[in-house]
């Protein structure tokens, strides 16, 4: 095994711990608590980076260069002039993906940085090297159930062979950001916190800086403090601060949605001492999906108070740049999806009619150039159909015709009667715009 200078002292615990108590395979997951819990520590200075290009291309086609260039662009617009949304990581193996990083870099944003993605081997460090990346993830898959059933190997021999492929991209003056997968079912303090230490003596011994990310790979960490470990994330993030001595800035956190946690595990990763986390664009990744940036980029503000600089409004331009290049949005996706700004229920209608605080929980049209609209169904009554009008017909103020006007009422009647008459869809806006022309003309 491979010993880097001074890291022989750091012993790495040579067996096998699988958790079949907390992951019966033949069940779902279970839920171990100890009675001590840890503090809350949110960074004074938290960011976002983004794994659209890398982890989210392995879920759907790959993007060409230049829907990569365009979205890039709208990366670099939502996270501002601060740079809040840090760096985005590519892969460097297809010619697609290195013109990318080419066509990228000649954008010339200081925000978000193009960072590399490589296996731990010498022959993907030479496509780094090639690439000329200033930094680079490293896959260092660190639970037994990738040491054992991937690798075949002891944890010793694993952890060994990372510290080399890290010590010879340091060598190259490359900084390393090693990318702990499967960490929420790893042995914790006999194999993470022994590596974490040796990364640290790498660092000190090349002066350059090592970044460690935690990935929930399978979606099995909590957001509980009193969750055992090796499931909870602020124990998790708690102890590397704490006991393998590694700062809040060295640390990121990367989830999946597999338990539907990957916004709320992020959230408390910031919480809890963490000062990146890493995400996709709309949740697009592996099986359930990515942790989704535009959800941090709201989760961030609803923490700091402020967006920092950040446009909200670019969120839409996404979602729109998206739908444009044939990607269907679900209809109940939150922010963007179709469904987000509109209400069918009448008794909504009438409450945004009368202040549209009631049933909108921000104003969308200024934070997301989203305007507030209805779908006339059975269920929209008076007030929908009024709210439809209104807003069809650009009235304002004094303008706006209430829900008692003969007009109004004239419509709602012809909407009485489709479905009186067995129809199940919503009445589409096309057939209202007819509708409306014709009786107010």
């Amino acid at each position: 095994m491979h010993e880097t200078e001074s890291s022989s002292d750091i012993k790495i615990e040579d067996k096998i711990e699988l958790y079949k108590d907390i992951f019966p395979n033949s069940d779902i997951p279970r839920i171990a608590w100890t009675s001590n819990n840890v503090p809350m520590d949110l960074p004074d200075e938290i960011y976002i980076t983004d794994t659209t290009f890398r982890d989210g291309q392995q879920a759907r086609e790959p993007y060409t260069v230049d829907q990569m260039v365009n979205l890039f662009d709208l990366l670099h617009k939502l996270g501002g002039p601060k740079g809040i949304i840090r760096w985005s990581e590519f892969f460097p193996y297809t010619k697609r993906d290195r013109e990318a990083i080419k066509k990228v870099r000649e954008r010339g944003y200081e925000f978000p940085k193009v960072t590399g993605w490589m296996r731990a081997k010498k022959s993907d460090l030479q496509l780094i090297k090639d690439m000329n990346f200033e930094e680079t993830g490293i896959l260092t898959s660190i639970s037994d159930y990738h040491i054992l059933h991937k690798f075949g190997l002891s944890r010793s021999q694993v952890i060994g062979k990372y510290l080399e492929i890290c010590e010879e991209t340091l060598k190259s003056g490359i900084s390393v950001r090693c990318h702990l997968e499967d960490v929420t079912r790893a042995d914790f303090y006999g194999t993470v916190v022994p590596f974490v230490k040796r990364l640290i003596r790498l660092e000190e011994k090349y002066n350059l800086p090592i970044r460690v990310r935690l990935s929930d790979t399978l979606g099995v960490g909590l957001p509980y403090p009193g969750a055992a470990l090796p499931r909870s994330i602020p124990k998790m993030i708690y102890g590397l601060i704490h006991d393998a001595g590694l700062p809040h800035d060295k640390l990121e956190f990367h989830g999946h949605n597999d338990f539907h946690k990957g916004v709320v595990n992020a959230t408390t990763a910031w919480m809890y001492g963490c000062t990146y986390v890493n995400c996709t664009l709309l949740s697009i990744g592996e099986r359930a999906g990515n942790t989704p940036l535009e959800a941090m980029v709201m989760e961030y503000i609803q923490l700091k108070g402020t967006s920092n600089g950040m446009d909200t409004r670019v969120i839409s331009e996404i979602a729109d740049f998206y739908e444009s290049i044939g990607y269907d949005i679900p209809s109940y996706y939150p922010f963007v999806g179709k469904n987000f700004t509109v209400t069918r229920a009448g008794v909504h209608a009438d409450g945004i009619l009368k202040d549209p605080e009631i049933y909108l929980p921000f104003d969308t049209e200024k934070i997301l150039n989203r305007p507030p609209t209805i779908a006339i169904t059975p269920y929209s009554g008076a007030a929908g159909i009024t709210f439809w009008i209104n807003r069809y017909l650009k009235l304002d103020g004094d303008r706006r015709i209430n829900k008692n006007d003969k007009k109004v009422r004239e419509i709602y009647e012809w909407v009485e009667k489709q479905y009186a008459k067995g129809r199940m869809t919503a009445i589409s806006d096309k057939e209202m715009e007819e509708q409306v022309k014709k009786i107010f003309s």
